[in-house]
């Protein structure tokens, strides 16, 4: 996970823990939060302490374990107060017997008065063996869940510790993490908008085993799409290259060619301006609706200038090309000259070396291209390909931001911001 150290800055965030084998994934899920600048506590039901003990939890989040046998109404120990504290109540694990007795109002122990007492989005992660989840009784619970406030963090199939292979294990800590930082962050601006983000450098094959590209690898592309993901837009990602660290729900298109991003571009575009049902609502459990905001598209790919004029198939044998091989290269497409932009907003990026001439070189573009605002980025010994910084120059037609050197996450975030004035 990259540095995301001030991203949940002074956020509180609950954790209930029940009763099941991957309570230790707990212990990652508090860490993240902990890294990421959250403020944590825990409650704990007898069943998880079973599994792991208070003492672990009290070390990471540097706070007393709340758990049936230390409720006090002399402090903000109790089910009340530790929740009227919380910005986030997430369980994660969540036992098949947790979740039929949150589903059915029961709050026989510390943690189920705790989620009762608590009356906004919750954030709950099943764990359950592959039956118990599937079982019809379990299917319903999660169903009245999803209408009462409750986020779900779907399970994943692998080997279960009941030496069975199927659905049912507890999401990885990362995902719920990712969850749990969208519900904190998320902007009315962004929620439920459309967004194309395009990242890493274009593959222009030459044959099946060479190929024309660049050092773009993708990471400031990526770090776009997480910071408009927190923000809680509907993002679609096409890209040659992906963070490893992305989360799993993000829409995301591999590709290779120009003529690819294109085709995808093209496509993406235009079923954003036709409004179609949000994939967020569905992930969020929000009524249903066509997006009726705005679509943005953020065009941080490096497309290459040149593609080979002939392709071939197979491998070019250098006995047959000889001791020169001359490669006939022909333009390809400008693709944010070619892309309808009536409808969308459109941020573009432009990487430069030459810093004398770079903005000049930038503010030509940005009306030559019809977009609305570039993202001026001059490469150079502490700003190059593939580092996990950046510095950029946001330049729209009425204005120009400089945000300093950054985690690319920050940089993101603050462009994300700005383009809200467009």
């Amino acid at each position: 996970m990259n540095n995301y150290e001030n991203l949940l800055k002074d956020k509180n965030i609950l954790l209930g823990v029940t009763g099941s084998i991957s309570a230790y994934k707990a212990l990652e899920l508090t860490r993240l939060f902990i890294k990421a600048g959250a403020n944590v506590r825990v409650v704990m039901s007898e069943s998880a302490k079973k599994f792991v003990t208070p003492l672990s939890f009290e070390t990471l989040s540097r706070n007393s374990v709340l758990d049936d046998t230390n409720e006090s109404w002399s402090s903000d120990f109790n089910h009340i107060k530790i929740t009227s504290w919380a910005d986030l109540f997430v369980i994660a694990p969540a036992t098949a017997n947790t979740i039929a007795k949150l589903a059915n109002g029961i709050a026989d122990n510390i943690l189920l008065q705790c989620a009762l007492a608590y009356s906004n989005m919750k954030l709950i992660a099943p764990s359950a063996n592959t039956n118990m989840l599937n079982s019809p009784f379990t299917v319903a619970n999660l169903k009245m869940l999803k209408v009462a406030n409750f986020e779900l963090v779907d399970t994943q199939s692998k080997e279960l510790a009941c030496a069975t292979s199927g659905d049912g294990a507890l999401a990885e800590p990362l995902e719920i993490f990712w969850h749990s930082a969208r519900l904190l962050l998320k902007d009315s601006f962004y929620s439920n908008r459309r967004v194309i983000v395009t990242g890493g450098g274009s593959i222009e094959k030459i044959d099946d085993v060479r190929f024309l590209s660049n050092f773009s690898s993708g990471k400031m592309a990526s770090a776009l799409a997480k910071a408009l993901f927190l923000k809680g837009a509907d993002v679609n990602l096409i890209s040659t290259k992906f963070d490893d660290d992305l989360p799993q729900i993000m829409h995301k298109l591999e590709v290779e060619e120009a003529d690819e991003f294109l085709d995808y571009i093209t496509d993406s575009v235009r079923i954003a301006k036709k409004g179609m049902m949000s994939k967020a609502s569905i992930i969020e459990d929000e009524p249903l609706h066509l997006i009726q905001k705005e679509p943005y598209l953020f065009m941080a790919a490096a497309i290459s200038d040149y593609k080979a004029k002939h392709k071939q198939s197979g491998k070019l044998k250098k006995e047959m090309l000889g001791e020169e091989f001359n490669l006939q290269l022909v333009q390809n497409k400008d693709i944010i000259a070619s892309i309808d932009k009536d409808g969308i907003k459109t941020v573009a990026f432009k990487a430069e070396f030459d810093e004398l001439n770079a903005k000049d070189s930038a503010t030509k573009a940005l009306n030559s291209k019809g977009v609305d605002a570039i993202c001026l980025n001059i490469l150079g010994s502490k700003n190059s390909f593939g580092s996990d910084q950046n510095e950029v120059e946001f330049i729209s037609k009425n204005n120009t931001i400089r945000f300093d050197q950054d985690d690319k996450l920050n940089i993101a975030l603050k462009i994300i911001e700005a383009s809200k004035e467009l």
